[in-house]
């Protein structure tokens, strides 16, 4: 058995500048968990696989294509690969969230916009 605890796995460099860290990254799958700050936001991207958010704590605005939702825990939201997506914190508390990609990604994540 393999166990890890979220607080000891070091945040990721990563393009959108916010604590995420990878839980679970195999040739096979990731699992990363991203943790927002009142006011930071993703950057708009496509990922070229399908990816499933699910939201641990907090409330936060998914963009997936042209809609937009705010969501709390325990709510688990389908981005289909190929579309644009982003996420907001637009609330007083932090927003953390798992983001499970299943295939792993071979190709990159292609950024919009900016």
């Amino acid at each position: 058995m393999i166990t890890r605890k979220l607080d000891d796995i070091e945040i990721m460099d990563n393009a959108h500048t916010v604590d995420a860290r990878n839980l679970y990254d195999t040739a096979d799958a990731m699992i990363t968990v991203i943790t927002l700050r009142p006011g930071q936001s993703l950057k708009r991207h496509i990922t070229p696989v399908d990816v499933a958010f699910y939201v641990l704590n907090g409330t936060g605005i998914v963009e997936i294509g042209d809609e937009k939702r705010e969501v709390d825990a325990d709510t688990l939201v389908e981005s289909p690969k190929d579309i644009v997506h982003c996420w907001y914190n637009e609330s007083p508390q932090p927003l953390r969230f798992m983001v499970i990609k299943a295939p792993r990604p071979t190709r990159k994540t292609v950024f919009v916009g900016a």
